[in-house]
């Protein structure tokens, strides 16, 4: 990850960047319905964006107050490059200063072991949401980052 970098972004102030990734990745790339993307809980989340070197949005991720992690997007170029991991570390690292126990999220089945290597453990059978299979997914979170 030495060309990009993750930071706690603000969504009054970075959306349309935020936007910009999610849009190319679930709209574009996976053909996610826009009504079902944007479902009102943006303003209230915390919300991660990684950059490239120009400051470029590659990347984003967001915490619901109830432990849900979602909207996890890297844009195609960007993938295999530890820009998720980095992405995911710090989401955890935030929650677990949110003194927050538990993290759950709706992981593409396709990205299952993308998570269990982060931590996280199936809870769930497959279902599909926006016609793509996906399985729940939860970790208990430490007091210390593992």
């Amino acid at each position: 990850m030495r060309d990009s970098s993750v930071r706690l972004a603000d969504w009054s102030s970075d959306a349309n960047r935020l936007m910009t990734v999610r849009r190319r990745v679930f709209i574009e790339e996976q053909g996610v319905p826009e009504r079902l993307e944007w479902d009102g809980s943006d303003p209230g989340a915390v919300h991660f964006i990684a950059e490239d070197a120009q400051g470029r949005p590659v990347g984003t991720a967001r915490l619901l107050e109830d432990g849900h992690v979602g909207r996890m997007a890297v844009l195609p170029q960007w993938r295999r490059r530890g820009v998720a991991s980095a992405l995911l570390r710090e989401v955890m690292r935030t929650a677990r200063a949110l003194g927050l126990r538990r993290l759950k999220l709706n992981a593409q089945t396709q990205v299952l072991g993308f998570y269990e290597q982060h931590g996280f453990l199936v809870a769930g059978d497959e279902f599909q949401d926006a016609g793509i299979p996906h399985r729940r997914m939860a970790q208990s979170l430490d007091a210390e980052e593992s």
